[in-house]
């Protein structure tokens, strides 16, 4: 008597247990389609994207002071520093009447930041917050591309800070753009009549979502520490776009019918409202951002967030590939690979491989550079393909050092050591300046 499955492996039979060719009818494809909205609603079950998104909620509240206050440093420059308010305004109008109340306090912190108030101690505090917001996204991205390796101090100092000089600016120049041309005067006229004018107030609507789109298309393109591809990224961004219009719809109306609970928390209810709708906004950006990895890597639709884990064989032959590759580039004098390079060339996630290349480094046979470089640590003569299987095979000595003497049958220990006899056997003589000089196939 066979055991049912339970109704989530049902569904997962369906949409991944389908013989080849199935994709090409209509069912098949619709079948595709649907694995998509069904890995984003269980990574969202699993609670991970959630607690992230939690995360962003409680770094923004201590960063969006000093944030606004340097961008309207940085906008003071160029002049834009007035538009900047009327931004905040519009980001915070689905919590209801109160956006002007919220902001306007918001401007009243940022102002005290930079008549002085806090002291030199409370600003580098506060400097502090803004760069945690942007690592704690970073983080959130490469959790979500399975990347383990952050950028490495240098680019973070660089890019953090070409991303908050250039960003403000940006998004404040192209907002007031939308508003000049929605007040011309000939636009005005245009509008007026119609239809023209149903059309016109139509695309000045979808104008905005389709600038926010762009926004976050930009962003799952630059934030993840790895190579992600503009058609995976624009389908994360419009999806996210698309979800986040919605979203503040609903929750507007959701606010303007919620006159009980503004009874109850009274004052609180704008700081409750506006917590919310920040939690949304980022639990709807890293959606974008796992879509995005899941159309550029579909074959992790199944697997989703599970940690990916590596059989010994496996480890082995990504280690000899790894040193081979590196090897190779260094012998020819071409530029070295990198890590994200390295795991888009093998098809592997960047937090899977990253362990293999842990692995190499405490063994002394690779090293990485600040850039991510991964090269051959020493003479390529000096290094045995044997000493390539150990270092994956007892990178695990340390924290099991305990159990190295397990007391195992003479008769399994006599077969382990006929196998590990032939592997070096076979290796002994072989070292990675051989493997490297044979060409390639």
């Amino acid at each position: 008597m066979t055991m049912s499955l339970d109704p989530r492996r049902r569904i997962e039979r369906l949409l991944f247990d389908r013989h080849a060719g199935s994709h090409l009818n209509p069912a098949g494809w619709l079948l595709d389609l649907l694995r998509y909205p069904y890995a984003l609603i269980r990574d969202l079950l699993t609670g991970e994207l959630n607690l992230r998104a939690m995360g962003l909620v409680y770094t923004t509240l201590l960063s969006v002071v000093p944030l606004v206050a340097f961008a309207l440093v940085v906008l003071n420059g160029f002049g834009l520093h007035h538009n900047l308010e009327p931004r905040i305004r519009d980001f915070l109008s689905p919590i209801g009447e109160r956006a002007g109340e919220m902001t306007a306090l918001i401007m009243t912190f940022v102002e005290n930041v930079r008549g002085g108030v806090l002291g030199s101690l409370g600003l580098a505090f506060l400097i502090y917050t803004i760069i945690a917001t942007i690592q704690k996204l970073e983080g959130a991205f490469n959790f979500a591309w399975h990347v383990e390796r952050p950028r490495s101090l240098m680019r973070r100092i660089s890019e953090y800070l070409s991303l908050m000089v250039i960003g403000p600016v940006f998004l404040v120049t192209a907002l007031s753009l939308l508003g000049a041309v929605a007040d011309y005067e000939g636009m005005r006229w245009l509008t007026s009549r119609e239809p023209l004018g149903s059309i016109i107030r139509g695309l000045g609507n979808a104008g905005i979502y389709l600038f926010v789109t762009a926004v976050f298309t930009f962003l799952y393109v630059f934030v993840p520490n790895t190579r992600v591809r503009l058609a995976a990224a624009l389908a994360g961004g419009v999806t996210a776009g698309v979800l986040w219009a919605m979203s503040g719809a609903i929750f507007a109306q959701i606010v303007a019918a919620s006159t009980g609970t503004v009874l109850v928390y009274r004052g609180f209810a704008i700081f409750v409202s506006a917590l919310i709708w920040i939690y949304l906004s980022w639990l709807i950006l890293l959606i974008g951002a796992q879509l995005s990895f899941y159309i550029q890597n579909p074959r992790y639709l199944r697997a989703g967030q599970a940690p990916v884990r590596l059989t010994s064989c496996l480890r082995e032959r990504l280690a000899l590939t790894v040193m081979l590759l590196a090897a190779r580039n260094f012998v020819a004098g071409r530029p070295a690979w990198r890590l994200r390079g390295l795991a888009e060339r093998l098809e592997i996630p960047g937090s899977a491989l990253a362990t293999v290349i842990d692995s190499l480094e405490k063994a002394g046979l690779v090293t990485t550079t600040e850039e991510e470089d991964v090269l051959p640590a020493r003479d390529l003569k000096g290094i045995g393909l044997h000493d390539i299987l150990n270092a994956v095979r007892d990178e695990r000595q340390y924290e099991t050092w305990l159990l190295w003497r397990a007391r195992t049958e003479p008769e399994a220990d006599a077969i382990a050591g006929h196998i590990e006899a032939a592997i070096r056997e076979r290796t002994a003589d072989l070292t990675l300046r051989d493997l490297a000089s044979r060409p390639a196939p």
